[in-house]
């Protein structure tokens, strides 16, 4: 089955090839993304990623002052109950009425080292309210505390018992950054299980190369506000823990991806890791998994969070994956 590369629900041809330039055929960022863009190159993020040190630096004090992953932001007709899984909490968002058999597990980014913060949890209060499901959520340790080789078999345990209360056809993943990167990982785990897959898995700017090799990504570099290269390595070797970055838990994007569920990806041109996206189009377009690259011009990481035309756009493809 071929893969689509999307601009909201228009179409762009991308049937044998060149992403890249059908990305760049796109119409331009709005006016509110432009904005918002300047202002995040006025923050200090990027100079978090700036080099190895200044990760490290950070990794010291996280674990001097742990941030608090409790769920905000949620609103009054949002339930939450607070389970475990493998040690971990677990939050379960619903309805305070009314909800569906549907489940997500959502899994949140923060370049490995950092908690879930109240932004993630605006996201699953959207999803629980508006597609009415009831959203997992995994607090899983942080790098250096936490690494691939305990993170992964756990969540695709956790996966397992979701599917199996639900159905499959009742279960999508969904994750964003490094949590989209943990969700392939999963799929390709609960799979080598000889479990069954999930209905869907939505991965949002995803992580899926721990190297960050690709030499185009040195130029997409001057252009992304909030991640850079060297940053991103050392975040990676400190997830990777004791396994090599190339490793499949990872690096999933080195892993097989016959057989897993359908997938839906969303990346922006200003975000150094759109080209993981790109390449995860191609090779699950060759081994026969559906999938739709939703590819946005001038759209920086994570802009489906984001408050713009197209971050809105974005979370209405996503809610169009969580209906069917």
């Amino acid at each position: 089955m071929s893969a689509k590369t999307k601009e909201s629900a228009r179409p762009v041809r991308d049937d044998e090839g060149d992403s890249l330039a059908a990305a760049s055929a796109l119409g331009p960022p709005s006016w509110q993304s432009r904005l918002i863009e300047r202002l995040l190159w006025r923050l200090p993020i990027k100079k978090k990623m700036a080099s190895a040190a200044v990760i490290r630096d950070q990794v010291r004090r996280l674990a001097l002052r742990p941030a608090s992953y409790a769920p905000t932001s949620l609103g009054r007709d949002v339930r939450v109950d607070l389970t475990g899984w493998a040690g971990w909490p677990v939050y379960e968002t619903s309805p305070s009425s009314g909800a569906s058999r549907n489940r997500v597990l959502f899994l949140h980014g923060g370049g490995f080292i950092n908690e879930i913060v109240p932004a993630h949890w605006r996201f699953v209060a959207h999803l629980t309210r508006t597609a009415r499901v009831r959203c997992i959520v995994p607090i899983y340790p942080v790098a250096p505390r936490g690494t691939a080789g305990e993170i992964i078999p756990a969540l695709g345990g956790l996966l397992r018992k979701v599917i199996e209360e639900a159905g499959s056809e009742k279960v999508t993943v969904v994750g964003n950054s490094a949590g989209a990167g943990m969700a392939l990982a999963a799929a390709q785990w609960l799979r080598d299980a000889g479990h069954r897959q999930p209905s869907d898995l939505v991965l949002i700017s995803p992580a899926l190369d721990a190297s960050v090799s690709r030499p185009e990504q040195v130029e997409i570099a001057t252009r992304d506000p909030m991640n850079d290269i060297p940053g991103m390595r050392e975040v990676a070797r400190l997830y990777a823990g004791e396994l090599d970055v190339t490793h499949p838990w990872v690096s999933p994007l080195n892993g097989d991806l016959h057989g897993l569920a359908p997938i839906a990806a969303f990346a922006g041109t200003h975000d150094l890791l759109f080209p993981d996206s790109v390449a995860l189009a191609a090779k699950a377009r060759s081994s026969g998994v559906p999938v739709e690259l939703h590819l946005r011009r001038g759209q920086p990481h994570n802009y489906a969070g984001m408050p713009t035309p197209e971050g809105r756009e974005a979370r209405e493809s996503i809610l169009h994956v969580l209906a069917r």
